[in-house]
């Protein structure tokens, strides 16, 4: 007869803590899972009948650890006093516990189980219920299972998984151990989406109907459903926090004037600074003086059907400069004449920049073909 749980201990808020510090000690040291179910239970037993300091709860549960592996594991794996103070040092608060200390809290658990360590818990009937965790007539999805060994590793993985999260609240120290063991094997089948889920098999051999283990198993699917949503929103978080130094590493590697180029039809103005000074605005006209010299009346020679047309040059110009020239042949209707015509490269900029050099040249040799027919 297992004594009754009151939940009447004034830390019943650290039973988490202690009860995941249980869970790491006996993963550390690869006890298995009936080892730990009974440590924690000895640990619940102890809060709910002794109002005990914090710095010895620590002491109490370890100790609870070690009396339980020394009933359900063998001698070698049971682990010591010393690796346990070790741990404590590294990752725990810092406490040794001492051999007298040690003695001290085994006796005072001892007796408040009457030196009776044969404690059921969930973890000793789950192994007898995985017997009968899949059935011929269970259906998956409304199919028949075909590759039933794995259907019953899955079952076996989902069971254990519930076992864990009976350790993790009181709330289920309410319950029989056998109901607890039961309702874990009917949340898995619901979770597989195995039907249905509770079999005739099951009901037989766990001798519980659905209506007994339905309380228990709602509370394990609640809390199922809480730590799905709960990893959804680490993973969201995680997904979010991957993006953002994403984003930031290739703003660092990509700054922002390589990002947006400036447009092709801007052209800052240290790009011009080679860019002679007659083609800058305002421009100086360098024909002005020779277009003022065609403009003004000149005495033109003409000689044996050959025309030279030379602009009014000054001497210092004259004497400085070399002006080029090209013979050119002009078609008229008495007859062809031969024509020097100034070749500069600037006459051609004039088609460019609209200036009205090249209709002056052409007005005056037109006159000069006018002058030459009324001769």
């Amino acid at each position: 007869m297992l004594p009754p749980y009151r939940a009447y201990s004034p830390l019943i808020g650290m039973r988490r803590y202690f009860a995941d510090l249980l869970a790491v000690l006996s993963r550390r040291y690869k006890l298995c899972h009936i080892t730990r179910h009974l440590a924690v239970y000895l640990l619940d037993l102890i809060m709910d009948y002794y109002d005990v300091h914090l710095t010895e709860l620590y002491t109490i549960s370890i100790v609870c650890l070690l009396l339980a592996s020394k009933f359900e594991q063998r001698e070698h794996k049971v682990p010591t006093l010393a690796d346990v103070n070790n741990f404590s040092c590294m990752y725990g608060p810092n406490v040794t516990i001492t051999k007298k200390k040690r003695l001290e809290m085994e006796l005072l658990i001892l007796k408040r189980v009457n030196w009776n360590l044969c404690l059921p818990t969930p973890a000793h009937y789950i192994d007898y219920y995985l017997c009968a965790s899949v059935t011929p007539t269970d259906l998956h999805n409304g199919w028949p299972i075909t590759f039933k060994a794995e259907a019953r590793g899955l079952i076996e993985k989902y069971s254990h998984y519930f076992l864990e999260v009976s350790l993790q609240d009181h709330v289920f120290l309410y319950f029989r151990p056998s109901l607890v063991a039961a309702a874990c094997m009917a949340a898995s089948r619901i979770c597989l989406a195995i039907t249905p889920s509770w079999p005739i098999t099951l009901r037989m051999i766990t001798q519980y109907s659905w209506e007994d283990i339905a309380p228990c198993v709602d509370l394990m699917l609640v809390t199922y459903h809480k730590n799905i949503r709960a990893a959804m929103r680490e993973k969201e978080q995680a997904m979010l926090l991957q993006q953002q130094q994403r984003m930031e590493s290739l703003t660092f590697q990509f700054p922002a004037q390589v990002l947006f180029p400036p447009s092709p039809c801007y052209y800052p103005q240290a790009q011009h600074q080679d860019v002679p000074s007659q083609f800058q605005l305002p421009m100086r006209d360098p024909f002005a003086a020779f277009r003022a010299s065609l403009q003004a009346p000149q005495s033109r020679s003409l000689a044996s059907g050959n025309s030279s047309l030379l602009p009014s040059v000054s001497t210092a110009q004259a004497s400085s400069e070399v002006v080029p020239l090209q013979t050119r042949s002009i078609q008229g209707s008495t007859g062809t004449m031969q024509v020097d015509i100034l070749e500069d490269p600037s006459h051609y900029l004039s088609l460019v920049l609209g200036s009205s050099y090249f209709s002056t040249y052409d007005s005056g040799t037109a006159g000069c073909l006018e002058n030459e027919q009324s001769e």
